[in-house]
């Protein structure tokens, strides 16, 4: 009924006298609300067919109370006469979902316990983990009933719903958007090809500390973490990685077995090991030096992508100069790697040197804003290569318009499979990332 988010109008004596018509017709479950549930029991006279099933149903869609007040609702129902108990709320946070985890592997009958909106979509995904009677998929994604649902095939072919029980580890994308991410699909799909039981998810988080401190389960074991938390990342782990702990940034969140969280960035050799290859020939001839080693790279953006890139190709021995749109963090970026700051409108007159490297760390040109450039196109001609870490899609228009200069450019594909096949490793606890299975993968979805 409209009353409870649907679309019926009509009176109840009718909607009541179709659902018995089901019942005698042979079907398994009919699904009333708990607001006119007495009333459907006492239409009903205790002539219910023993094969059907009565879910009684509450939604809220403003929010998701607390666990006590989830706890008596769940009561509630069951004092009606439900076989099955369903409750979907809302989530305005993506910790919302925990309430609704905890009271569904507690219920002491069968429950259906679902949290809508993307930022509850991890309760769809991860319902037979906590006891879970069913979840829902959609047969078409233009078609949604709910906000958040996945579509059966992602239930099915993405996160292998069929395989997800209460050992399943959880690993996840946090970031802010994240709904872009090809992540979860190049992940649970490797994930899968070597048989460990994780599930991956595209975890739409707006506060990371209260993320990682509301999923401190031990199951809750690996994170990548993406804009705008690279940095935030640093002040919640409590230990990192060297590389790590240089660039102030991490990408990477693995939770050990005392409940430790450790951070990594695999960022930096993804991003570095992409860009070496993309200059190729262009470079030294010295195996042992790298082809970055006394060359000019501007690296565009001040976040954790571009902290990376900036202390990894001073690592590697180039001159580093950081542009972004906020002068002030460019100043701190580049005087932490000994480099030189610009404002980002200055690279439309910035006059390189021969053999200069351009590489944006921004999301400009993501999708779905894909018109984005950090630089305009007449600019681009006076750089060698030019690599963007946007991935989605593989040719942006910033490596559309150096290419049409005749400029060598270097997708952020190439930094996507290399920084993820660290990642994996780190999940997996060091099984080795099956890198041509990534690489099929990362072809075929971006």
């Amino acid at each position: 009924p409209n009353w409870e988010g649907g679309r019926y109008d009509g009176d109840d004596a009718t909607r009541f006298e179709t659902l018995c018509l089901a019942m005698e017709l042979g079907v398994d479950y009919v699904d009333i609300e708990l607001k006119v549930a007495d009333k459907f029991v006492d239409f009903l006279s205790g002539n219910k067919p023993d094969k059907c099933k009565l879910i009684v149903s509450s939604h809220n869609y403003e929010s998701t109370p607390s666990c006590e007040e989830l706890a008596n609702l769940v009561a509630r129902i069951q004092e009606v006469g439900a076989d099955i108990v369903k409750v979907a709320t809302t989530a305005t946070d993506i910790i919302d979902v925990s309430r609704m985890f905890q009271v569904m592997v507690h219920c002491q009958v069968p429950m259906i316990g679902l949290v809508m909106s993307e930022r509850g979509l991890m309760s769809r995904v991860l319902s037979p983990k906590f006891g879970g009677y069913l979840t829902f998929g959609i047969l078409d994604a233009t078609k949604t009933s709910a906000s958040g649902q996945p579509t059966l095939e992602e239930l099915l072919d993405v996160y292998n719903i069929r395989c997800i029980g209460p050992d399943t580890k959880v690993l996840g994308l946090i970031a802010n958007p994240v709904k872009q991410s090809k992540s979860p699909i190049l992940h649970n799909k490797c994930l899968q090809s070597v048989g460990y039981n994780a599930v991956y998810l595209p975890l739409l988080a707006d506060d990371l500390a209260r993320f990682l401190d509301t999923y401190s389960s031990p199951d809750f074991s690996g994170f990548s973490c993406s804009l705008p938390f690279k940095v935030d990342a640093v002040h919640c782990c409590h230990e990192h990685d060297a590389v790590a702990k240089s660039i102030g940034a991490i990408n990477t969140i693995v939770r050990k077995s005392d409940g430790k969280l450790v951070g990594y960035n695999t960022d930096y050799i993804g991003a570095i090991s992409a860009i070496e290859d993309g200059i190729g020939g262009l470079g030294s001839k010295d195996a042992a030096m790298s082809p970055l080693s006394g060359r000019l790279i501007v690296v565009v953006g001040a976040g954790g992508a571009a902290k990376a890139i900036a202390y990894g190709a001073k690592k590697k021995g180039a001159r580093v100069v950081v542009a972004n749109r906020t002068y002030e963090k460019a100043v701190t970026l580049a005087n932490a790697v000994g480099g030189q700051a610009l404002r980002l409108a200055d690279l439309e007159n910035f006059r390189p040197e021969e053999g200069t490297i351009l590489a944006n760390a921004t999301s400009l040109g993501m999708y779905p804003n894909v018109d984005g450039t950090p630089v305009p196109k007449k600019a681009l001609r006076f750089y060698d290569v030019v690599f963007d870490a946007v991935y989605a899609p593989k040719v942006t228009r910033l490596l559309r318009e150096a290419k049409e200069h005749g400029v060598k450019v270097v997708s952020g594909v190439e930094m996507f499979v290399r920084q993820a096949m660290g990642q994996f490793e780190h999940f997996t606890g060091g099984i080795e990332a099956p890198e041509s299975l990534m690489r099929e993968i990362a072809a075929q979805y971006t």
